[in-house]
């Protein structure tokens, strides 16, 4: 598929098409990161935390938890 771009303001917009939005499940309010290889431009919507690390804030909370009742036997065996 080949676009232009086209003026917006003082800036220029690259519109996406409903049925690619729909595919990668892009709503208005969705973050998109943008990234360049230097030859060509990635845009995708920007994964959460849990997606990026796969750990999840019930985990985090969990793991918290555990940290702070064993400190000091965790300690020593450090």
């Amino acid at each position: 598929m080949i676009k232009t771009l086209t003026k917006l303001g003082n800036s220029y917009a690259l519109v996406i098409d409903k049925p690619i939005l729909d595919l990668l499940n892009i709503r208005p309010d969705t973050p998109l990161t943008i990234s360049t290889d230097g030859k060509a431009l990635n845009i995708a919507p920007e994964e959460n935390e849990e997606e990026r690390t796969g750990v999840s804030e019930e985990f985090e909370q969990s793991l918290e938890k555990v940290n702070h009742r064993f400190a000091k036997v965790l300690q020593k065996l450090a």
